[in-house]
């Protein structure tokens, strides 16, 4: 797959991640509250692990499995976050993650990020489908879903174990026409 390029919002870079990240992602994605509302942020958030998931996520984007960006304010040239597609080429869709450090939270950054990997997902890699699940005790990210008009298409009751607890999971979604005609 050919390197991810940089994309550009009104107020955010997303851009591959480089290993001079590391120790922005091991502050952020170590406070609880962030890594409760993900799939798989580890907490607490042991040294190495930054560097580790950096390097994994450059041998996906190689193998054509992954595209994942670090989500940068462009004015401070500061990282905020992660957001990212887990593609499935066989079928042309991908499902969607991110996160955000907790500082960042309630700004709209996560939407505008959304939006514009949306637009790179469909146009730019021409995926059918991306669809994007969120746990039932995170509505921030179900709002953040739905602001960018992805579809509510169910819920999976006690579908994780996240730190020793079964966590409700919400599923939304938004077909390439759909995006298209909006």
């Amino acid at each position: 797959m050919a390197p991810s390029p940089t994309l550009n919002t009104d107020r955010l870079l997303l851009r591959p991640f480089r290993s001079g990240d590391a120790p922005d992602v091991q502050d952020l994605a170590g406070v609880y509250d962030v890594a409760r509302g993900t799939l798989i942020l580890p907490h607490p958030y042991p040294d190495g692990e930054a560097e580790r998931w950096i390097a994994d996520l450059q041998r996906e984007a190689d193998a054509g499995t992954l595209v994942n960006f670090a989500i940068v304010l462009r004015e401070e040239n500061r990282l905020i976050g992660s957001i990212g597609l887990d593609i499935a080429a066989t079928h042309r869709h991908a499902r969607m993650s991110y996160w955000l450090g907790q500082p960042y939270w309630n700004r709209g950054y996560c939407t505008e990020a959304v939006r514009a990997l949306l637009a790179y997902g469909f146009r730019q890699l021409h995926l059918h489908r991306i669809y994007a699940p969120h746990f039932l005790n995170n509505p921030a990210s179900g709002r953040v879903l739905q602001k960018v008009g992805m579809a509510y298409e169910g819920g999976l009751r006690e579908h994780y174990l996240r730190f020793g607890r079964y966590v409700d999971v919400e599923l939304y979604g938004l077909l390439e026409n759909e995006f298209d005609q909006r």
